[in-house]
């Protein structure tokens, strides 16, 4: 098979939960246990960092990267889903898997993967550790699917555990509050192997303590010992951050390219990971510095509140639960427009009616479905959000609904993308 009919293949072949949802979905690490041993279990071969959590794992995963790279490690960064492209999931410094990589791996198990009857997911998580022992790599970002304690990555033992926050996400499979959900995550964390936990919540924290404490392993709340002070000169290109640890300045004038006040909580998980980090490997604030002011141009890292057209203005978000739409709801309340124009487009198992009634009423909406299985009906949607007290017009194709929306814009309105992973996807 060449590579369009090898990734066909991956794609019709072994169910994929980004397509078409619960039925792709496991509750187990049999299969992921029997396909990394049958590939002699390639993830003992190089050091690892664990991120979980409901939202900014990718953008935590992604800086975290870009800071290694710098240090000079080379640097595996496992991420899902992807946008554009199936290989944007196994990175090295940046680069992107080979297509003959991706060929040759499929060629050489097809077999056994069909003999398994994996899932997308635990196919591709196998992919990337066998790629990155073969490429030998220092470290590996490697950052959870769903969940943590069943997800397929929770086979590595780290050198540090990562879990950024909880949220209601995948209730379904994950548990009906955060209690429950924070039990899920906790499963990453190992025996004396510290974690970071990025945000204190009453609901979750003292989960995370008790685990922790029954593994004998050192926790550390991120938010309890770092503070990102912004510098409110507004930029279109980065936002400008000084780092207090305890009250104390540790980085100064820190460019950050990922807009979004939401990334103020991201990035203070980041660097107090990093800080734990410095105790095993070599980097310093210089590093740090470099990597995550140049966390899109070393990583390609999208879809965070990212700039995709300057006149009329229009910016893509991935926020696609609860958490998410209220940080860019949080984030569309402090930036300075005249009229909003809303492309949405959300998946059919999240909570829609939670979602709806968060969005700004004086908007103008743009209603359609993204090209996947699991994307809802427009009809659906549409319905559901007039009933919300949204207006707007259904279009045939998130294209469409962009296009439009772009060509109605007047001067200082603003266009907004977002309501799913798989919305951003098709206009960035």
């Amino acid at each position: 098979m060449n590579y369009n009919e090898t990734l066909n293949w991956m794609f019709n072949k072994l169910p994929m939960y980004q397509r078409i949802g619960a039925s792709a979905y496991k509750a187990d690490l049999n299969t992921t246990i029997e396909i990394i041993n049958y590939l002699d279990n390639p993830q003992d071969s190089f050091k690892s960092i664990h991120i979980a959590g409901t939202n900014g794992k990718g953008s935590t995963s992604h800086s975290l990267a870009s800071v290694f790279q710098e240090a000079g490690y080379k640097t595996g960064l496992y991420t899902s889903p992807h946008l554009r492209d199936f290989r944007e999931r196994i990175r090295i410094n940046g680069e992107m898997i080979p297509e003959n990589d991706v060929v040759d791996f499929i060629e050489k198990h097809k077999n056994k993967l069909e003999e398994l009857e994996l899932s997308f997911f635990e196919m591709t998580v196998a992919m990337a550790f066998d790629y990155f022992r073969k490429e030998k790599v220092d470290i590996a970002i490697i950052e959870v699917g769903m969940g943590g304690r069943l997800d397929s990555t929770n086979v590595i033992n780290p050198e540090l555990c990562v879990i950024t926050n909880i949220s209601l996400d995948h209730v379904k499979f994950l548990g009906e509050n955060e209690e429950q959900i924070a039990k899920e995550k906790a499963g990453i964390i190992k025996p004396k192997t510290p974690v970071v936990i990025g945000e204190t919540q009453e609901d979750s924290k003292n989960v995370f303590i008790n685990t922790a404490k029954e593994k004998d392993s050192k926790i550390i709340f991120a938010d309890q010992i770092m503070d990102c002070r912004k510098d409110n000169t507004y930029s279109i290109e980065y936002q400008k951050f000084d780092i207090y640890k305890n009250n104390e300045l540790y980085l100064k004038d820190l460019k950050y390219p990922l807009l979004g006040n939401y990334q103020k909580k991201n990035l203070a998980t980041v660097i107090c990971a990093l800080d734990i980090l410095k105790e095993s490997f070599n980097i310093n604030n210089t590093h740090i510095i470099n990597g995550l002011n140049n966390v899109i141009k070393n990583t390609s890292l999208m879809g965070r509140w990212q700039v995709i057209n300057r006149n009329p203005l229009a910016i893509a978000d991935t926020g696609h639960n609860v958490a998410g739409i209220n940080e860019v709801n949080r984030q569309l309340a402090e930036t300075k427009y005249n009229k909003l124009h809303f492309v949405l487009s959300v998946v059919n198992d999240k909570d829609i009616d939670g979602i709806l009634n968060l969005l700004p009423k004086d908007a103008e909406y743009y209603f359609c479905k993204a090209d996947i299985p699991r994307g809802l009906s427009v009809n659906i949607l549409a319905e559901k959000a007039i009933k919300c007290g949204l207006n707007g017009k259904i279009y045939d194709s998130v294209r469409l609904a962009y296009s439009t929306a772009l060509e109605n814009a007047k001067e200082g309105d603003l266009v907004f993308v977002g309501g799913s992973n798989f919305t951003v996807a098709e206009v960035v």
